[in-house]
């Protein structure tokens, strides 16, 4: 039986990513596993400047890294008896994800997908996709996040 110790959550801050960070928190409680939560920051425009290098100029050292970090921190749930530990990451998402992956030896990523069709996705790529690909471990993609009807719409 496939019984995970340690898992990845990549995320990207998005309504499909807060359910994707939900399942992979649940998993970890039932399999008493630790649960890593990732954000990886893109490069800044065509001269591959990172986010971190492009602040430098205007504010001190490790201040956009440091106000990702804060972000990062509020994914973790008061109380919860998983331990949870934020990764912050830069550059190519999907290659970062696998970096993190294979660095903190993980069994299991938990990642959320958009599940954009068509145009959209042929412009956009997909970053799970890429993940799937790359990734040293086996994937659970999350395809979207569930919908509660209102009462007010049920017949």
């Amino acid at each position: 039986m496939f019984k995970p110790t340690t898992i990845l959550h990549p995320t990207d801050y998005s309504e499909h990513s807060a359910y994707a960070f939900k399942v992979a928190l649940s998993l970890a409680e039932q399999h008493g596993a630790t649960l890593y939560v990732a954000h990886v920051v893109d490069s800044l425009g065509p001269e591959l400047v990172t986010e971190g290098e492009a602040a430098t100029e205007r504010q001190p050292e490790g201040h956009v890294r440091h106000l990702w970090q804060e972000i990062l921190q509020v994914k973790a749930p008061p109380g919860s008896p998983v331990t949870v530990k934020h990764v912050l990451a830069e550059g190519e998402p999907a290659a970062e994800v696998a970096v993190i992956a294979k660095k903190y030896a993980c069994d299991l990523i938990v990642i959320s997908t958009h599940g954009r069709t068509g145009l959209e996705r042929l412009l956009m790529g997909s970053i799970a996709e890429k993940i799937v690909r790359l990734a040293p471990c086996a994937i659970l993609t999350v395809k979207r996040c569930p919908t509660t009807p209102s009462r007010e719409s049920a017949p």
